[in-house]
């Protein structure tokens, strides 16, 4: 059994000034994502340049923000934030969806494809491989924050959540940043490394993540005030992860005539 190391969730603090490491941990995810965009960028098959890659990062941090505060509040808690709206704003304390976060970037893309006359899957393939150190990122802030913990377990690296009270629980957090940071981008980056129909790299992702989110759900205690949400089994993140699932998979299976090349 491990306890859990006493981290303060203040990641700096002078005077007025209070900076969360939760905060911290969505500055290099955006970071992170910037400079791998601008690695990519230096392939001859990537028309894409240093400046278009830091306003799809700005464009993306606005869609995902919004967009996960938004799916929390109304995927998992909607009572509360309607009788308490001022802590909307509290995002540093947690409270994040990524499936809301994926509606939000999904905007944000379309937003961005727009301005400056992509395609959408074009740009929804580029940004795929960029997305999962800031997944990783995410949840070790999850990690410190003592929040989504996982379900009570005896196996020997189990951990005791002071915030969860004094059984030990599997560390879900951490394996959520495993299989969604490490080994995500493992697999999308080098699937990513050759050319591919448009769809192929997102759609990979997309079903990546939604594989990894259902399995890991299962280790991860439901939250307490929703507890499951069908089949006396089926988690909130399992459910919204079926859609994800469904939408990879079309990017997937769907018929393309030559890589690379946009439809007609």
């Amino acid at each position: 059994m491990l306890i859990y190391p006493d981290i303060n969730p203040v990641a700096i603090s002078v005077g007025p000034l209070v900076v969360h490491w939760y905060g911290v941990m969505y500055l290099i995810a955006f970071i992170s994502g910037g400079m791998l965009g601008l690695y990519r960028t230096r392939k001859a098959d990537v028309d894409w340049t240093s400046s278009q890659v830091w306003d799809l990062v700005f464009y993306v941090a606005i869609g995902a923000v919004v967009g996960g505060r938004l799916g929390y509040v109304v995927f998992y808690n909607p009572g509360y934030y309607f009788l308490h709206p001022v802590e909307l704003l509290s995002v540093w304390s947690g409270g994040m969806s990524f499936h809301g976060g994926l509606i939000g970037v999904s905007i944000a893309v379309l937003l961005f494809a727009r301005r400056f006359s992509k395609n959408f899957l074009s740009v929804a393939d580029f940004l795929a491989p960029l997305c999962a150190p800031g997944l990783c990122a995410g949840r070790i802030g999850n990690f410190i924050n003592q929040e989504l913990w996982g379900r009570v377990s005896d196996s020997p690296w189990a951990m005791v959540f002071p915030a969860a009270g004094p059984l030990p629980r599997h560390p879900s957090q951490l394996y959520e940043a495993g299989l969604e940071g490490v080994v995500l981008f493992l697999l999308i980056w080098v699937y990513s490394a050759r050319p591919r129909s448009l769809g192929r790299v997102s759609g990979l992702f997309l079903v990546a993540y939604a594989v990894m989110r259902f399995a890991v759900e299962f280790f991860r205690e439901p939250d307490a005030h929703l507890g499951t949400v069908a089949l006396e089994w089926v988690t909130m993140g399992q459910l919204l992860s079926l859609p994800v699932a469904l939408a990879g998979f079309w990017l997937l299976l769907r018929v393309q005539a030559k890589p690379d090349k946009p439809p007609r």
